[in-house]
């Protein structure tokens, strides 16, 4: 318990990092041996192929006629979402705590 805590204290700046992009590769590849650090890249990670799977909707749907800009614009309010997650990731690091994001934090992407 005491060297979750201790694991938990040395890495928070490094799971810090995990949600901003592409930099979850910083926790994921500089601290390889802190779970904790290895559990937010993680959720970094599959938070990050969240954005770009809306990048990739958005990008379909303008091009559809008629009502794909209106599609397009709504997908972007899901960037809204993406953002969210992201300061309760940030927060959860900070405060040491390994809690899994809403909806798409029980996947698991790196190991």
């Amino acid at each position: 318990m005491e060297d979750l805590k201790k694991d938990a204290e040395d890495n928070k700046f490094m799971a810090f990092f995990a949600y901003w992009g592409i930099l979850f590769l910083i926790p994921y590849l500089a601290a390889k041996d802190s779970p904790f650090a290895r559990f937010h890249a993680n959720q970094g990670c599959v938070l990050f192929i969240m954005a770009i799977a809306i990048w990739v909707l958005g990008l379909i749907f303008a091009f559809i006629p008629g009502i794909g800009w209106i599609l397009a614009i709504l997908t972007n309010l899901l960037y809204l979402v993406v953002f969210v997650f992201a300061i309760l990731g940030i927060i959860n690091a900070l405060k040491g705590e390994k809690k899994e994001l809403p909806i798409i934090g029980k996947y698991t992407v790196l190991k």
